[in-house]
């Protein structure tokens, strides 16, 4: 049963029919259907995250993915020569909960940087900001768009989880050993359906060579389709010019450019996510489900160079969370001494938790993508614990 927002799909197909070929490029129609300001999924109260939602995220394992953010946010502080303030921008918070960890576990384990700590939230979300707001009304929390940040202001560092991956993205396919992108248009005047012509931007051609990737070579099949996450880098750039001295940390599920153009993978990477099961069709559930495509990272990391923006290092979620103590988490609970069985019970669903976290096939595979700009010789070589090799 396709569950829709009729309002929503009233307003694409009018700007539809403004436009002079009738038609809209897919990251003009991803871009609506997400962040319509009335009717956009994560405008609207119909985002739901967590057990019972569309999808959930690492914090809804429990404290311990913040905790150990933590962690590595009071090294950066330390590397920085300890900077008051250090701010924390945090950008698309989803409901508040890793904000939340962060905070309470630097306020009772570090309390001096939890006293130098400028916490910003940037949420695009009306709905989630408002949700934002009343789960960490106790905690000094400021909210702003990312507009309202002065230029090369920040000293300290900037971070997502799951953010990049939900940026519009652009969407080709390969003809007659040309690349064309993918158009959304209307059909009988409802139905929503897709037209291939002439890229919309040579930005498009640009990106491939940025992340030398020859979409023209005979390895590629007529039917390659994938896509292009432009916003990414309109994203990074403005982060970039924001930040003065610092970090910026990325946590999303993605592959470096050579994975994610693989000839092999002819489909691309576009899911959509709904009550918890995914597929491939943002056409159905319009307005009620999230809309996702993998991050390209190498693009990050290209970009970001052009941006000011220095690669610290590169890692998988599961690395990066036992190298700052996870590893020592699971097994303090193997010598846990709970005898009674809600207890013993506690005990498995808190190690299972943490097994999910680092689970290669699963979160554990995310990657996490530190970068810096600013930072002296001395303290680009200080090595930051996230990027070690954890002890296993």
């Amino acid at each position: 049963m396709n569950d829709y927002n009729l309002e929503l799909c009233d307003a694409i197909a009018h700007l539809i029919s403004e436009t002079p070929q009738q038609r809209i490029t897919f990251a003009e129609y991803m871009d609506l259907v997400l962040y319509h300001p009335q009717h956009g999924y994560y405008a609207t109260n119909q985002v739901k995250i967590g057990a019972q939602g569309d999808f959930f995220t690492s914090p809804h394992l429990g404290a311990d993915f913040g905790e150990l953010l933590a962690e590595q946010f009071v090294e950066m502080w330390q590397i920085l020569s300890y900077p008051v303030p250090f701010t924390l921008v945090e950008m698309g918070a989803g409901q508040g909960i890793l904000s939340g960890d962060i905070l309470r576990y630097s306020q009772r384990q570090y309390p001096d940087l939890f006293d130098a700590i400028e916490y910003i939230i940037v949420e695009k979300s009306p709905a989630l900001k408002k949700e934002q707001q009343q789960r960490l009304r106790q905690l000094p929390i400021r909210w702003c768009a990312i507009e309202e940040i002065t230029t090369e202001s920040i000293i300290g560092c900037c971070f997502s989880n799951e953010l990049v991956d939900a940026l519009p993205v652009h969407q080709f396919v390969i003809e007659n050993g040309q690349l064309r992108e993918i158009y959304v248009t209307t059909q009988d005047g409802i139905n929503f359906v897709e037209v291939a012509g002439e890229p919309s931007t040579n930005k498009l051609i640009k990106y491939f060579q940025l992340v030398e990737i020859d979409l023209m070579s005979s390895a590629y099949t007529e039917v390659y389709r994938s896509e292009v996450n432009l916003a990414a880098l309109d994203w990074l750039s403005t982060v970039a010019n924001k930040l003065q001295r610092g970090y910026l940390l990325t946590v999303d599920y993605g592959y470096t450019a050579s994975r994610y153009y693989s000839p092999g993978r002819d489909v691309g990477t576009l899911q959509c996510y709904y009550q918890h099961a995914h597929h491939n069709n943002p056409y159905i559930n319009i307005g009620r489900q999230d809309i996702t495509a993998h991050v390209n990272f190498t693009a990050l990391e290209r970009w970001g160079e052009l941006c000011g923006l220095q690669k610290i290092g590169f890692t998988q979620q599961g690395l990066f969370l036992m190298a700052l103590g996870l590893g020592f988490r699971i097994a303090s609970l193997s010598s846990s001494n709970a005898t009674d069985g809600k207890a013993i019970l506690q005990v498995l669903q808190r190690r299972d938790a943490l097994h999910q976290m680092i689970n290669p096939m699963g979160l554990g595979g995310f990657g996490v993508l530190i970068q810096s700009k600013g930072l002296s010789k001395e303290e680009m070589t200080s090595p930051l614990k996230g990027l070690s090799m954890p002890n296993i």
